[in-house]
């Protein structure tokens, strides 16, 4: 009986590892984007995943989209393309080194 948990012990030690390194960081990073989108509300200064840069002026919690005003017009883009927040990010001082 020992010999057999033995030989699977290197590949459970391999699974703790590759679980505790790869997969639980994921699933924080997931929820934690999924938090964000959730607490979008209108008038946030956003920047999408694809750089664009906005603000968020109509949320629609049916089909998880909304609408982002930028220099060019309005736009409508789902809640998960939404990258960054960046009214907190503007009302605060920089870091003088």
């Amino acid at each position: 009986m020992g010999e057999g948990i033995g030989q699977f012990l290197p590949f459970i030690l391999m699974f703790v590892v590759v679980y505790f390194f790869m997969i639980a960081p994921q699933m924080k990073r997931a929820k934690k984007e999924k938090k964000f989108a959730a607490d979008l509300k209108r008038g946030d200064k956003v920047v999408t995943k694809s750089g664009l840069h906005g603000k968020v002026l109509e949320l629609n919690d049916k089909d998880g989209s909304c609408v982002i005003e930028t220099m060019s017009g309005k736009l409508k883009y789902e809640r998960s393309a939404i990258s960054m927040e960046m009214s907190s990010k503007l009302n605060t001082p920089a870091k003088v080194k």
